[in-house]
C-alpha cells in the first residue's frame, strides 16, 4: 500500500538527506510521523497500517518496522522514501518487539495469544512461537543476545527466553501488568515497569545470566494520585548513570540515579506519557504523549523539557534513525 501524504512534504523528504529522523507511531491514526530532529520540524505522515504500536529500525537505519497491530503483521518501510516494502508474519496482535543487534531475527510480543513469535527478517518466515504468560507487551534482548525477556501483564512475570533454543530458563515475579524490559547497556541490571502496580523492579544479573530481584522503585509526585503514577517506557543512558522512566497519566518522566536506585527529580510532559527514545547522541530524549497528540522533546544534560512537537492521534511509539 503507498503511503498516505498528508503534505507536500513528502516529495521534499525523498530527495534530500536528513542527520536524523524520528519515527512517531500514531495508535489511533494509524499513521507515522517523521520528525527531522536537526530542526524539530514534522516531515511528513503516512499510512502505516491498522493500529500502529511497536516501532524500531534496523541496525543500518534503511529499514522501519512497524507492529500494526490490528493487521496481525510487522509492516517494514524505507526510512527514507517511507514506502511500505514488506510486511513480515507476527503472530496475531503484535504489540511491542525487539531486534536481534545483527537485525535478524526479530523478536515479537503477541497479546492476545500469549506467544512470544521469533520471525526471520532475511527469509520472511517464522522461526519459533514461544509460549509464555498471558497477556505479553515487553520486550527487551540482553546485550550479550543469550537472552530475551518477556513481560507478561496479567501474570505479573519477566520471562527470561533462551536466545538458543527458545526455552523459557527463568522467571522472575514483578508487580501488576509490567509493561516494559530495560537493559542497562552493560547487561548487569534490568528494569521492568510495571504500570498498575506503579514500581519500576531492578533484577540483577549474574555472570551466567541468573537474575535476582533486587529492589522496587517506587514514585511520588505532590498533587499527583498515586494511582496515576504508572510506569510505562523505560531508558537508560549508555554510560549508566540516568534511568528515565514514563509515568503515564501523571503526566511526567522520573529521573533516577543509576547507582543509588534513588529518584532524584520528575520532567513535566504531555498528557499520558508513554514511550521514549534517546536521539543516537543521547543529547536529547523523545517522549510520546497520547492524550495530548504531541512529543516532549527534553534535554538530557539539564534534565528538562525543551519542547513540544504535534503528531497525529494518539502517539504511541519512538524510535530515532541511528547515526
Amino acid at each position: 500500500m503507498k503511503p498516505l501524504l498528508l503534505t507536500t512534504a513528502l516529495v521534499i523528504a525523498a530527495t534530500s538527506v536528513s542527520a536524523n529522523r524520528a519515527f512517531v507511531s500514531n495508535e489511533r491514526g494509524n499513521t507515522v510521523t517523521v520528525i527531522d530532529t536537526d530542526t524539530w520540524q514534522v516531515e511528513t505522515e503516512f499510512f502505516a497500517g491498522n493500529r500502529p504500536r511497536g516501532i524500531t529500525v534496523s541496525p543500518d537505519g534503511t529499514l522501519l518496522y512497524v507492529c500494526a497491530s490490528d493487521d496481525d503483521q510487522v509492516k517494514v518501510f524505507s526510512t527514507e522514501t517511507f514506502e511500505e516494502l514488506y510486511s513480515l508474519p507476527s503472530g496475531p496482535d503484535p504489540e511491542l518487539f525487539t531486534l536481534h543487534p545483527s537485525g535478524n531475527p526479530l523478536y515479537i510480543a503477541n497479546e492476545d495469544d500469549n506467544l512470544v513469535t521469533v520471525t526471520d527478517t532475511e527469509s520472511h518466515t517464522v522461526l519459533a512461537e514461544i509460549p509464555v504468560g498471558v497477556e505479553p507487551e515487553g520486550m527487551a534482548i540482553s546485550p550479550d543476545t543469550k537472552f530475551v525477556i518477556n513481560t507478561s501483564e496479567t501474570t505479573n512475570m519477566a520471562h527470561f527466553i533462551s536466545t538458543e533454543d527458545y526455552e523459557i530458563k527463568h522467571n522472575v515475579l514483578v508487580d501488576q501488568r509490567p509493561r516494559y524490559a530495560e537493559y542497562t547497556p552493560d547487561g548487569k541490571r534490568l528494569f521492568v515497569s510495571s504500570e498498575i502496580g506503579g514500581t519500576v523492579s531492578v533484577i540483577d544479573i549474574a555472570e551466567d545470566g541468573t537474575p535476582t530481584l533486587n529492589k522496587k522503585i517506587e514514585f511520588e509526585v505532590a498533587g499527583v494520585l498515586p494511582e496515576w503514577l504508572q510506569p510505562v517506557g523505560v531508558k537508560v543512558t549508555q554510560d549508566g548513570s540516568r534511568i528515565f522512566v514514563a509515568l503515564g497519566p501523571a503526566n511526567r518522566v522520573a529521573v533516577i540515579d543509576g547507582e543509588t536506585l534513588e529518584v532524584l527529580d520528575y520532567i513535566l510532559v504531555g498528557q499520558r506519557v508513554w514511550q521514549m527514545a534517546f536521539t543516537p547522541d543521547e543529547a536529547y530524549l523523545l517522549t510520546t504523549n497520547g492524550n495530548s497528540n504531541d512529543i516532549t522533546v527534553i534535554d538530557v544534560a539539564k534534565e528538562k523539557a525543551i519542547q513540544s512537537i504535534q503528531v497525529g492521534q494518539q502517539p504511541w511509539g519512538v524510535v530515532v534513525t541511528p547515526n
